[in-house]
């Protein structure tokens, strides 16, 4: 029998990133001589990629971009984001404990993000944690992302897993949506980044903290 897998979204998920994200924002829009924008603008945002980011913020800030305006902003953003990070950008409470038991138990795990794959591999190998996981795949890999299905099936597919035996973890709409898109089970996270109670996405379970993050759990799911 296949080994089960978990698969985790990596901001708001596995990762705190919000501040090192807010940081590389405000340095990119000080470019067009934009004051800076607080987490609180751009909450449902964290998380669904730098483009998104910048373009909500220069709304927000009464200038909104043309066509070309966004390709050097983006590369702004990505350069100060590579240079800086991990930054303040810390993994959440309870997950190296909450992965080290699932490894034990002989479990695979895997990164499904819409953040850029470089960035994603980047921000996880300098954390350390890179050894956990069989494939980090990210808003590039595939020509689709999340919620579109055929982005967890690929990440599963590269990871050595299958359907039936997967789990997806994720802290926003997106997360729980591909998870629906793709027949497997979702557990919800409620300390990320929605900007909407998680327990109103329709996950298949909700958890408070990493602790209950436990092989016995997810096995619960995998034979519901």
């Amino acid at each position: 029998m296949k080994s089960p897998l978990v698969v985790f979204d990596l901001d708001g998920t596995l990762v705190d990133t919000a501040p090192d994200l807010i940081a590389s924002l405000n340095h990119t829009i000080a470019s067009l001589d934009l004051a800076p924008v607080g987490y609180e603008n751009l909450t449902h945002l964290v998380g669904h990629g730098a483009q998104a980011m910048i373009e909500r913020a220069c709304r927000l800030r009464g200038h909104p971009l043309e066509s070309g305006d966004l390709p050097p902003l983006l590369q702004r953003f990505i350069a100060f984001y590579t240079d800086t990070m991990p930054g303040d950008s810390t993994p959440f409470p309870g997950i190296v404990n909450a992965m080290d038991a699932l490894k034990a138990a002989g479990f695979r795990l895997a990164v499904c993000t819409n953040k850029l794959e470089k960035l994603a591999v980047t921000l996880i190998e300098r954390l350390n944690l890179m050894h956990y996981f069989d494939v980090v795949t990210g808003g590039d890999t595939f020509t689709v992302r999340k919620p579109d299905a055929q982005h967890l099936i690929g990440t599963i597919e590269r990871a050595g897993g299958i359907l039936s035996r997967t789990v997806m973890v994720g802290d926003s709409a997106n997360d729980i949506l591909v998870a629906h898109n793709a027949g497997v089970p979702s557990i919800a996270v409620p300390f990320g980044y929605s900007d909407v109670g998680v327990e109103t996405l329709g996950p298949s379970r909700v958890i408070a903290h990493y602790d209950e993050l436990t092989p016995d759990f997810v096995r619960g799911l995998l034979t519901a």
